[in-house]
C-alpha cells in the first residue's frame, strides 16, 4: 500500500487494527517492548507477543513468530535490530497483515518496499505509543 509518515494515515491505521503481534516482546517490565505491548492492551487492542524464548508475556500465549500464531494479524509491530526485519516482513506478508511497523530507530528500506508492494502500509523508525498518544489523543 503505502511506506508512510503521514500523520492521517497513521491515525486512520491505528483506528483500524485490532490485533497486534508484537515481535521481539520482552518478559522484563523495563523494555520498551514490554511497556509498549502493556500500552496497546490498555487502549484495547488484541496484543500477541512473540518471542522464541518464552510461553507467555502480560498473560498472554507468546509464539515464536508471526507465522505460527493461529489467528489473524492485523499489524506486525517490530521490536528487533534491522537484520532481522526481512524475514519477519515477509512473515507479516504471508499472514495477510494490513500494517509492519518497524518501532524507533528500525529501517529496512527494502524489506519495508517488500512489504508495500505486496500491499502492507509500512511505518518507520516511529514509536507506536507515541504516535497513539499523540494522534489519537490518548
Amino acid at each position: 500500500m503505502i511506506i508512510t509518515d503521514d500523520p492521517e494515515a497513521i491515525r486512520r491505521l491505528l483506528l483500524g487494527v485490532k490485533t497486534i503481534a508484537v515481535v521481539g516482546c520482552s518478559p522484563k517490565a523495563d523494555r520498551d517492548s514490554h511497556q509498549i505491548a502493556e500500552f496497546l492492551v490498555s487502549k484495547g487492542y488484541d496484543v500477541i507477543p512473540v518471542n522464541p524464548a518464552v510461553k507467555e508475556i502480560l498473560g498472554r500465549t507468546c509464539y515464536p513468530d508471526v507465522k505460527s500464531i493461529p489467528q489473524k494479524v492485523d499489524l506486525v509491530n517490530v521490536f528487533r535490530a534491522p537484520e532481522h526485519v526481512p524475514a519477519i516482513a515477509d512473515d507479516a506478508i504471508q499472514a495477510k497483515a494490513e500494517a509492519l511497523w518497524l518501532q524507533s530507530g528500525i529501517i529496512h528500506d527494502a524489506a519495508a518496499k517488500k512489504a508495500s508492494d505486496a500491499g502492507l502500509y509500512v511505518v518507520q523508525d516511529r514509536c507506536s505509543r507515541t504516535l497513539h498518544t499523540v494522534l489519537l489523543r490518548t
